[in-house]
C-alpha cells in the first residue's frame, strides 16, 4: 500500500505542479477554455485521485463472505490482486482525464501500466510522454543520462568525484544507453573532438593507463582515441565484471563501465563488498529508494539524483572515509580540519567550599554528595507494561 500510495502522490505533484501546462497543452490542442480544461482535466482527476487515497486502504482489504451451513468455522474471503500489467490507451476529446483517471485506478488496484497518450491531441501527448514519467517511478532515464554525462565527463572524467561506475539492471542499462548516446551528442556534438567543450587528457602516461582500460566489457559508446592528441572519447562500456580491469582501480578519465545487478540488494552488497567510496550517487523518483541507498551505504559524501553538485556547498563537508581519504574541507571544515582543538578549563580562584567534596578525608556522605553533583543519568523511555 505504501508504494501505491507514493505512486498516486506523484500524480497529485504533476497534476498541481504542471497545471499551467496542461491548460495550454488542451488549448493549443483544441482551443479549449480554461475554465472547461481545468474543470474536466484536473478538478475532476484531483477528485477521483483523492477519493482513492481516502478508500485505497478499505478497497485493498479482503472482502468477507457469506458462508453457508457446512462452511461456517471456515473463512471466505475474496482477495484483491492486481493483473500484473495493464494497457491504457486514451482518447483525445479529453485527454488529461480519460488518461489519469484509469491510471489512478491501475496503480491503486497494484499494476505496472503501459500507456499511450492520443497521437491526435498532440501537445497534450508531448506533456504526458515527457513530464509524468518524471513523477512517477519510472526513473526519468534521460535526466539521469545527461546529469551523469555531465558528472563523468567534465573535465573529460579527471574528477576525484567523478561517477567511477554504474549499477543498474540490465533493463535500465538498455534504457539509459541510447539516452547516454543522445546526452553525449547533445553535449558535444556528433564529433566530440571537435567540440570545444570536451577536454584532454594531462599527459601521456595517464592516457595510456586509461585507454588501456577499454579492453574490459564492451565498447557501447565512443572509444576513440588520438595519442597525438591524448583524445579519449566520451565513451561507455557495457558488460562489464566486477573483475576487468576498469574496475580495478580508479578511472579518472573520460569512461564509464555499466556493471549489471539484479536487484537493489545486489548493488548495495556490491558496494559495502568495497572499500568507501569518496561519494555515491543514487538516482530514482522514488525519495525512498535514494534514502535507502543513504542509510545502508557509507561513503564520503553523498548526492541523490545529480553528480557533482554537493561539492558547490560549502556548508557541507567534503572529503573521503577509510581508503577514499581522511579529514574534510569547505569553509569552517576546512578550519576546523587544519586546527588543533585544544580543551581548556579556566576556573574561578573562588568558591572554594565546593571543592572539599573531591578533598580527603573521604566519606561514603562525600561520596554520595559528589555522585548527586556530577552523575549523568541516561534519559530512558517509561514502558508500561
Amino acid at each position: 500500500m505504501e508504494y501505491r500510495v507514493a505512486q498516486l502522490e506523484a500524480v497529485g505533484r504533476f497534476l498541481d505542479e504542471k497545471k499551467e501546462d496542461i491548460l495550454e497543452a488542451t488549448a493549443l490542442d483544441m482551443g479549449k477554455p480554461s475554465f472547461e480544461a481545468y474543470f474536466t482535466e484536473i478538478l475532476l482527476c484531483k477528485n477521483e485521485l483523492n477519493n482513492t487515497l481516502n478508500n485505497l486502504s478499505h478497497w485493498m482489504k479482503d472482502e468477507n463472505v457469506d458462508k453457508n451451513l457446512v462452511t461456517q468455522l471456515d473463512s471466505a474471503f475474496i482477495r484483491k490482486d492486481p493483473y500484473g500489467v495493464v494497457l491504457i490507451i486514451a482518447p483525445w476529446n479529453y485527454p488529461i482525464h480519460l488518461f489519469l483517471v484509469p491510471l489512478i485506478g491501475a496503480i491503486a488496484a497494484g499494476n505496472c501500466v503501459v500507456v499511450k497518450p492520443s497521437e491526435t491531441a498532440k501537445s497534450t501527448e508531448r506533456l504526458v510522454a515527457e513530464m509524468l514519467s518524471c513523477y512517477l517511478d519510472n526513473c526519468d532515464v534521460h535526466s539521469v543520462a545527461r546529469r551523469v554525462a555531465w558528472g563523468l565527463f567534465f573535465n573529460a572524467g579527471q574528477t576525484c568525484i567523478a561517477p567511477d561506475y554504474v549499477l543498474c539492471s540490465l533493463e535500465m542499462q538498455e534504457k539509459l544507453m541510447p539516452a547516454l548516446r543522445e546526452a553525449i551528442t547533445e553535449f558535444f556534438g556528433s564529433n566530440p573532438q571537435e567540440s570545444p567543450d570536451f577536454g584532454r587528457i594531462v599527459g601521456d602516461k595517464q592516457f595510456r593507463r586509461i585507454r588501456a582500460l577499454l579492453c574490459s566489457g564492451r565498447v557501447a559508446i565512443g572509444g576513440q582515441t588520438d595519442e597525438k592528441e591524448r583524445y579519449i572519447a566520451p565513451t561507455v562500456l557495457a558488460d562489464v565484471l566486477p573483475s576487468d580491469p576498469a574496475m580495478q582501480e580508479e578511472i579518472f578519465g573520460p569512461i564509464l563501465p555499466i556493471v549489471v545487478v539484479a536487484n537493489m540488494d545486489e548493488a548495495i552488497d556490491f558496494i559495502n563488498a568495497r572499500p568507501q567510496p569518496l561519494v555515491i550517487y543514487a538516482f530514482s523518483c522514488d525519495s525512498k529508494v535514494v534514502n535507502q541507498v543513504l542509510e545502508r551505504t557509507s561513503s564520503g559524501g553523498f548526492c541523490g539524483n545529480d553528480t557533482l553538485m554537493h561539492v558547490t556547498l560549502t556548508s557541507l563537508p567534503f572529503g573521503g572515509i577509510g581508503n577514499s581519504g581522511l579529514g574534510k574541507y569547505h569553509s569552517k571544515f576546512t578550519f576546523d580540519t587544519f586546527t588543533h582543538h585544544r580543551g581548556c578549563l579556566h576556573r574561578n580562584m573562588g568558591l572554594e567550599a565546593l571543592n572539599t567534596l573531591r578533598y580527603p578525608p573521604y566519606s561514603q556522605q562525600k561520596l554520595g554528595l559528589l555522585t548527586a553533583t556530577c552523575e549523568i543519568k541516561r534519559k530512558g523511555m517509561c514502558t508500561l507494561l
